[in-house]
């Protein structure tokens, strides 16, 4: 099994964890302050990782270039309106119809990888990833009715769009992230992920304490308030982060980016095992499909 695999599966399980202790602070910090918080408290433990890198492991710094900084800086923006919009999706009443177009995520990462990278995908792996989109699209939309008004709104409504556009940014931000990563030489993969993480991070982290203390200064104070809960979501966050970027780093983010759709599967394995959740034969049938698509991708990658 390639490097890559366990260490996608690591991060998507990671980013489960962020995901719902997010959810939680935003029942007491708005849009823009759940935002923040996945960054600005990942500081301290990004620098951490890369400083264990170095002082423990002799992994050697690479020199920072033009690439690094301007890739890092897109990636870092693209990915904080991506999170924004994902929060703001669960403000709608059908939130799960937006969040289903928000996991076509590895097809847009696809688009970006073959226009800025150059990087192909072969069709069976484009197939398993059309598999695993339609196995999270069938979970995401179980349990909303049936009714030309439903149907219509998740083909134009607001939700939809915005979920597109989360899935949109999500993509680009992770290219760009490759992008800056492969851009440092003279240094271990781990340390390019690190590397690029701290940058994206520290840049991410001052780009929104500026527009917070112009904008929304009572956000941000409430932010620093919730520190408490604050610092394990970003701990989490900067766990999942290290995964993301190190396999990134290592393979096409398409392949990367369907393989972390097995996160539905243990979300859903947790909900039936641990709560006694009653689950959907469609979202059973949904689970079938990713768990199907990943066992693909595995092969194939």
């Amino acid at each position: 099994m390639e490097l890559w695999i366990p260490i996608t599966i690591f991060a998507a399980f990671c980013q489960n964890l962020r995901t719902a202790m997010q959810k939680h602070l935003k029942g007491r910090l708005g849009n823009t302050g759940a935002t923040f918080v996945r960054f600005g408290y990942g500081v301290p433990f990004a620098l951490l990782y890369a400083a264990v890198l170095y002082f423990v492991f002799d992994n050697p710094l690479p020199r920072p270039g033009a690439t690094l900084l301007i890739a890092g800086a897109l990636g870092g923006l693209a990915q904080i309106l991506a999170t924004f919009l994902l929060i703001y999706l669960f403000s709608f009443r059908n939130f799960a119809v937006g969040t289903a177009y928000s996991k076509t995520e590895p097809i847009q990462a696809a688009l970006f990888g073959l226009v800025v990278l150059g990087e192909h995908v072969t069709w069976t792996a484009a197939l398993c990833i059309m598999v695993g989109i339609a196995g999270v699209i069938t979970i995401s939309l179980a349990r909303v009715p049936m009714t030309i008004s439903a149907v219509r709104n998740s083909l134009v409504g607001r939700p939809a769009l915005i979920g597109l556009a989360s899935a949109a940014l999500f993509g680009a931000s992770a290219v760009a992230y490759r992008t800056a990563s492969l851009s440092l030489e003279g240094t271990t993969v781990a340390m390019q992920a690190a590397t690029a993480l701290v940058y994206a991070t520290m840049f991410q982290t001052l780009a929104m304490t500026i527009w917070m203390a112009v904008r929304e200064p009572d956000e941000l104070r409430e932010s620093l308030k919730a520190w408490r809960a604050a610092i394990w979501v970003g701990a989490s966050g900067v766990a999942g982060s290290i995964g993301w970027f190190t396999a990134m780093t290592l393979q096409n983010v398409a392949y990367v980016r369907a393989l972390a759709q097995i996160e539905l599967v243990f979300t859903f394995l947790a909900s039936w095992l641990v709560f006694k959740e009653v689950i959907a034969r469609s979202e059973i049938f949904g689970c079938v499909l990713i768990v199907a698509a990943v066992v693909g991708i595995i092969l194939v990658g």
